[in-house]
């Protein structure tokens, strides 16, 4: 039995098969897991919410910046962007599973030494807080009604964590710092206009997993989220997003032994960031 972590998807499923097919994933043995942005961009987004769907139990994902966005649009608390890809699904026949099965998906996952986020944990955060904060918004998010909690949900503010926090600025906080958060100063001010390279990070702040003693650093985090840090691994982190939609790499990674697999972008390829 194997255990790999993939990188952030965003509709390209015909790479996503080819690496299952390179790692030889069997579902009767092996688990996957993927970090969040399985939609959107990518030319195959439906394709690839039908497969994971049926997928059953063998695969575990939590939820990204794109899978929230797609489930806003859908309904009717935001627009669809001009380069978004999400219509095909929006207009699909199985629409209603899909969404409300994407609904019912974590914003968080950890297991033994390591746990798995779209984008990062703000510096205050243990894994068990996290686990606590994330369920917060995870059942919020599977209530029938839940377009109520959310139709105040798109935000930059607050941009730092306070335990007093309650309603939608709460559940604002723990989503943006999950699925959104690439930089933070030491104290857990959150930065969301950065998205370039670690050298080029501005002044006064940190890539969220470089903050010194950081609550969560001695469990392994699992993220994406970030193309342009790239593939980067080191002993408490494994980013995964190396930007295949971009035309980069699909990257996967075998948890028991660190092995990394990759398969170049396949087909339509975004040009500009």
């Amino acid at each position: 039995m194997a255990t790999y972590v993939i990188g952030d998807l965003q509709g390209c499923y015909s790479s996503f098969q080819q690496l299952l097919e390179r790692v030889c994933f069997n579902p009767q043995q092996d688990k996957l897991w993927l970090v969040g942005d399985i939609v959107n961009r990518g030319p195959e987004s439906l394709s690839l919410l039908r497969f994971l769907k049926q997928a059953g139990n063998a695969v575990i994902m939590v939820l990204g910046n794109h899978d929230i966005h797609l489930l806003m649009v859908a309904a009717g608390l935001a627009k669809s962007h001009s380069n978004d890809t999400i219509q095909p699904i929006l207009d699909a026949r199985d629409s209603d599973e899909l969404l409300y099965w994407l609904r019912q998906q974590r914003l968080f996952y950890a297991e033994g030494d390591y746990a798995m986020v779209h984008a990062g944990l703000l510096p205050d955060w243990s894994i068990a807080q996290a686990e606590q904060l994330a369920q917060e918004v995870e059942t919020a998010l599977r209530q029938d009604d839940y377009q109520k909690i959310f139709s105040q949900l798109y935000g930059n503010e607050p941009d730092y964590w306070c335990d007093d926090w309650v309603g939608c600025e709460r559940l604002r906080v723990i989503i943006n710092a999950m699925t959104r958060m690439r930089i933070c100063s030491p104290a857990g001010k959150m930065n969301f206009a950065f998205k370039g390279n670690l050298a080029d990070i501005p002044t006064g702040y940190l890539p969220w997993f470089g903050v010194p003693k950081r609550a969560s650093q001695a469990t392994t985090i699992v993220c994406g989220h970030w193309s342009a840090l790239g593939l980067y691994v080191r002993d408490n982190l494994i980013a995964l997003d190396s930007g295949c939609v971009w035309g980069g790499q699909l990257t996967a990674i075998r948890l028991e032994d660190r092995k990394v697999f990759q398969t170049p972008c396949v087909g339509q390829v975004i040009k500009a960031r």
